[in-house]
């Protein structure tokens, strides 16, 4: 049985605000004109009044700013991008059996930044242990953690539990094989559409490209010692970069038409 939308998490129908982040989040650099982006949510019937409030309500929020007739991603948003770029190359094959363990030491913290700490774990692709504690196989050279105070980082070996058993803790890989394979069937299915060149194509597909651009986002990283043989996440991430070539390809031509 061939696989559906309804098989993945993640892919739902976009707004205005969602329409603008899917864009600019794959677009470098990260800025569009208004006039480019109305058009783009006419074309996915999305009016131009409501795209308009929505850019709006972003700049307010401090997500865009407006520089030079064009509106640019900014604060977090860059660095859910920066995060999303990671997600796109392969991780490091090479890995010497340390770990990242990053620890709150605030005794008390407001909700704003309990809910900050754990996004910034979420894009430095760290698994949650327990409430303020996270952990990740040191693969991954940078510094899990900002230098804001009240975070502690360590890297090194771990003793009294094995690697693998303890990223089974960490994340679920069953689920992420599975969604990265249903991924990669529907996106094996959808480029041929963009092959055409037709502008309609990308309302059909910026859903599975929004899709699979968050689960490359959010995935761990880990290193080939740590994932099943023939892991097919490897093989979502080269099946994703020639869709979104051809996602691009279509998306540039179509900007530069409307733009």
């Amino acid at each position: 049985m061939p696989v559906t939308f309804d098989d993945v998490p993640g892919i739902r129908p976009l707004n205005a605000r969602s329409l603008v982040l899917s864009v600019l989040l794959g677009l470098d650099p990260p800025s569009l004109t208004a006039r480019s982006l109305v058009s783009l949510a006419e074309l996915f019937g999305v009016a131009g009044g409501t795209m308009r409030t929505a850019i709006s309500r972003m700049v307010a929020a401090g997500e865009l700013t407006a520089a030079d007739g064009e509106y640019r991603l900014v604060g977090r948003l860059l660095d859910r991008k920066a995060a999303q770029d990671i997600g796109r190359r392969p991780p490091p094959a090479r890995w010497d059996g340390s770990w990242w363990v990053a620890a709150v030491t605030e005794a008390r913290r407001s909700v704003a930044e309990r809910r900050a700490f754990r996004t910034e774990m979420t894009n430095r692709r760290m698994g949650e242990l327990r409430p303020d504690t996270w952990l990740r196989p040191a693969n991954l050279d940078a510094l899990p953690v900002s230098s804001a105070s009240g975070v502690a980082a360590v890297r090194g070996p771990l003793d009294g539990i094995a690697a693998t058993d303890l990223v089974s803790r960490l994340w679920q890989l069953d689920d992420l094989a599975r969604q990265a394979a249903t991924l990669g069937e529907l996106i094996a299915a959808a480029e041929p559409d963009l092959d055409s060149g037709d502008p309609m194509a990308l309302t059909r597909t910026i859903a599975l490209s929004a899709a699979a651009v968050r689960f490359l986002r959010a995935e761990p990283l880990l290193p080939p010692a740590l994932v099943p043989v023939g892991w097919p996440v490897d093989r979502l991430r080269d099946d994703y970069r020639s869709f979104d070539r051809a996602f691009g390809r279509v998306l540039t031509s179509t900007v530069r038409a409307n733009g």
